[in-house]
């Protein structure tokens, strides 16, 4: 409700408004359950809505959806509307437009995976540093290589594709190990369960289109259905992150206007900073810090003050308290904590006051005209003028047939991106099938597998595709068709044949394989094709006791092996005895009498010859020098 140009709240001894030029420096709507925070929010996007200001908030419990009906009269509101003043209310509905990422209860929400981002998509996806860094290399490859990364579909695509070639990118971009990209598609697949792959797509949201203005001049109020997106946290809060974000990115600079451009609200706030990762809660508080330039206000709307980081909690300049309940140490604690973060009243005990506001009192302290926190009063909320229920499944229908983004985002569309273009590849590369089969064209069978492998069958390096290509055989000991009826013709030399050693790939029944072998080909002139030549012994096959010979030579080589390092190995452990015992032998030798005897002569020996040596090289050093 607009009061003198300001937003008028509550009522304690004076009229308590916001003021809208101070709109965003953003605010905090604070208080345990039941207390009135869905009433205050309501009553602030209401009266930015009558100035012209489009908000955002999301709708947990439903019973935000009532702004498009007008509320209806009753005697507590009668109650309240005497206790805070009001000379004269009026109900009316506000302009909103339902969203919904899910597309049930409102237009369909999307996002790009690419929009998204490999950080706020780690957040999303729970991935650890190391795996948000492979997802950063993901990211990083599908931007050298021009590959659109749309929908999940894309993201799946590549992560196997970065799979398969993770040694041709180590170098250039760094480790990528198998666990991780491992780790990473099964939380993709979690995220697909929860409904991620109807938020990634396209035709993406476009945040512009949140800051309309209807015919009248009423802000547009975005709901967004939150009761199912909100049974998954991660997804929920991310969400809210990455439109904060994509905001903070359209938006121009625009200083400190009249009134802000758009108001967020964000219901639940500590799902934004819980198991947060240093990276994000850098960028969070980076975009909080600056986004205030760009004429948006953030409101955070949580039960306790201490949900939200101090670096976050010191940029909010206005500020909303309902009751909290102090039963315990650490409640009480948080009473203590959020009494001191206003400014203090003489007329009353703040930190008490908290614990004794009734449901709909709250401590409001605003900035006043020169940026400065307002004294903190106690007042009483008024009551908003839409209604307080949760609107009907067929006015919720209605809403949406006649809203002006009705059928833009309904229908998803899929164009050419990374998932299509690697599929492309492949099929290039022989790899899928140009086209899928049709049901008419697939043959079902319950008859039990065929266990023979084809024996006939090799493949050849193609150099004009660069790849290996199927060839199968010739059969060699199947009858010559017969003779045709004759026919006088001319001989003719046959021409001469052109064959060449190739590298070819065999199918080795043993293992089920195709493995490397140098084989004779011939060229044909009529296919242009490598084939086996016709004097080409056939491939042999090898039967069950051939395997199994093959088995016990190879089994009688291991044996052979072994022994020899274990005889190795025990020649070895020899001769080590043997030195041990040399070692051993002289040190009884030089313990003994005998030993240190000989030990002793041969030290003063030494030190005699040395001595000789030494004095004589002295002497010889002082006649050359004339005897100094």
């Amino acid at each position: 409700m607009l009061y003198e140009g300001k937003i008028w709240v509550g009522t304690g001894e004076k009229a308590v408004c916001l003021l809208p030029q101070m709109a965003n420096r953003h605010g905090l709507i604070a208080g345990a359950t039941g207390t009135g925070k869905t009433v205050t929010l309501k009553v602030l996007a209401e009266g930015f809505s009558e100035m012209g200001v489009p908000v955002f908030l999301a709708d947990i419990k439903g019973d935000l959806s009532g702004m498009v009906e007008s509320g209806v009269h009753s005697g507590g509101i009668a109650s309240r509307l005497a206790q805070c003043g009001v000379p004269s209310f009026q109900y009316q509905e506000f302009p909103s437009v339902f969203w919904d990422v899910y597309g049930e209860q409102g237009h369909p929400v999307r996002a790009t995976v690419s929009e998204m981002g490999p950080v706020l998509l780690a957040r999303m996806l729970g991935l650890n540093e190391t795996q948000t860094g492979v997802l950063n290399i993901l990211f990083r490859v599908a931007d050298d290589e021009n590959m659109l990364l749309l929908d999940l579909k894309d993201l799946k695509a590549m992560l196997a594709y970065v799979g398969e070639n993770a040694r041709s990118y180590t170098l250039d971009y760094g480790n990528v190990s198998t666990a991780s990209i491992g780790a990473i598609q099964r939380a993709v697949a979690q995220l697909e369960d929860q409904g991620g792959d109807r938020f990634f797509g396209e035709p993406a949201l476009n945040i512009a289109d949140w800051l309309q203005v209807d015919g009248n001049g009423k802000g547009v109020i975005n709901i967004l259905a939150a009761d199912k997106l909100f049974q998954s946290p991660k997804m929920y809060s991310t969400f809210l992150l990455w439109m904060l974000s994509e905001l903070y990115e359209l938006l121009p600079e625009a200083g400190d206007l009249d009134k802000p451009r758009m108001v967020f609200f964000f219901d639940e706030a500590h799902l934004l900073f819980n198991d947060c990762p240093k990276a994000l809660l850098e960028k969070l508080e980076q975009v909080v810090r600056l986004i205030r330039s760009k004429a948006v206000g953030v409101y955070f709307i949580t039960q306790n003050p201490c949900d939200i980081p101090m670096s976050i909690l010191g940029q909010l300049g206005n500020r909303v308290q309902h009751a909290l309940r102090a039963y315990t140490p650490l409640d009480q604690k948080a009473v203590r904590t959020a009494a001191q973060t206003f400014r203090a009243n003489p007329n009353f005990d703040t930190e008490e006051a908290i614990t004794q506001l009734k449901t709909g009192e709250a401590l409001i302290s605003f900035l006043d005209e020169d940026g400065a926190p307002g004294v903190v009063e106690r007042a009483t909320i008024l009551p908003p003028q839409s209604s307080m229920d949760a609107i009907s499944a067929e006015t919720r229908a209605e809403e949406l047939r006649l809203s002006p983004f009705a059928g833009m985002y309904d229908q998803p569309v899929d164009r050419q991106s990374a998932y299509e273009q690697l599929a492309a590849a492949f099929s290039r590369e022989g790899l899928l099938p140009q086209q899928p089969l049709q049901p008419s064209q697939v043959q079902v069978t319950t008859a039990a597998p065929a266990a023979a492998a084809p024996s006939q069958g090799f493949m050849v390096f193609d150099p004009v595709t660069g790849s290996y290509v199927q060839r199968e055989l010739p059969q060699m000991t199947q009858p010559a068709a017969p003779a045709s009826p004759a026919v006088p013709t001319l001989e003719v030399a046959p021409a001469p044949v052109q064959t060449q050693q190739m590298a070819v790939m065999v199918y080795d029944p043993t293992t089920g394989q195709y493995k490397q072998q140098m084989m004779t080909m011939q060229l044909d002139p009529v296919t242009g094709n490598w084939t086996p030549a016709t004097t080409a012994p056939a491939v042999p096959q090898p039967t069950a006791v051939s395997r199994k010979t093959a088995k016990e030579m190879e089994a009688e080589r291991k044996a052979a092996e072994k022994a020899a390092k274990e005889a190795e190995a025990a020649a070895r452990r020899a001769r080590n005895d043997e030195l041990r015992e040399e070692r051993a032998a002289r040190a009884r030798k030089n313990d003994s009498v005998l030993g240190r005897i000989t030990n002793t002569a041969i030290s003063t020996a030494t030190r005699t010859v040395t001595s000789s040596v030494t004095r004589g090289i002295l002497g010889g050093i002082k006649s050359l020098f004339g005897g100094k």
